[in-house]
């Protein structure tokens, strides 16, 4: 999607809701102002979870952005393009062992949940 905005939160929900209807859908989630906004219209079959506010051990995501921002900083990107292609050229980059290394909250690995 090309901006994380309400409009688009809502169009993910009202898709989602539709793989397999009648499952019970949990979704958890951060703070971000779309995901609470007051236009959205939740489907039958989803919840909504929010994460405590300034909680990033609870979110393996925040660990990614780090190593971005690592990798980011100290550098001149003069056009939205670069930095497009900066974040593009980091992602193809990451291996399944590096999210994991990258995430690895020990909770993660408790009972087996991690899916990768």
């Amino acid at each position: 999607m090309p901006n994380c905005d309400a409009a688009n939160f809502q169009l993910f929900l009202n898709e989602f809701a539709e793989q397999n209807p009648k499952e019970f859908k949990i979704i958890v989630l951060d703070n971000g102002a779309f995901h609470k906004a007051k236009t959205l219209v939740i489907p039958q079959n989803i919840s909504l979870i929010f994460l405590p506010p300034y909680s990033p051990e609870l979110n393996p995501a925040e660990n990614i952005w780090a190593r971005y921002k690592r990798q980011f900083s100290n550098k001149l990107h003069t056009t939205l393009d670069e930095v497009s292609e900066f974040i593009t050229n980091e992602t193809n980059m990451l291996t399944d062992q590096m999210i994991k290394s990258t995430c690895a909250f020990k909770y993660i690995f408790a009972d087996g949940i991690w899916t990768m």
